[in-house]
């Protein structure tokens, strides 16, 4: 799962620079804000691949998919993009845990079929 979730997660990094530079032509935003959020954002994204695992990771996950569609007020091409990545999250989390599963069957099944060593 980890793999998964990680590689949707830097996706949306590369999306969130793209979306910055988007901001950047608005004339109403200044551009010391802008780069301010995005690279907030763009830290956020980097350092939730390192807490999946833990308790509550795949939650911020969750929360940081819910701000990248609430970006969408700024850049209106980021509600698209952040249901497509929110989409990208719940495939990478759900099908991440089935492969996690069947590894650990897999693993299970390898330890059983191994004569004992003398």
């Amino acid at each position: 799962m980890r793999t998964l979730c990680a590689s949707t997660l830097i996706g949306e990094l590369f999306v969130i620079g793209f979306a910055g530079l988007v901001a950047m032509k608005d004339p109403d935003l200044a551009m010391s804000t802008v780069w301010t959020v995005s690279g907030i954002a763009m830290l956020v994204s980097v350092l939730l691949c390192g807490v999946i695992t833990r308790p509550g990771g795949i939650a911020l996950g969750w929360a940081f998919q819910v701000a990248l569609i609430a970006s969408g007020f700024v850049v209106p091409t980021m509600f698209v993009l952040g249901l497509i990545f929110a989409a990208l999250w719940w495939a990478s989390v759900h099908y991440g845990r089935q492969i996690d599963e069947a590894k650990a069957r897999f693993a299970a099944q390898s330890a059983s079929a191994e004569p004992d060593a003398v």
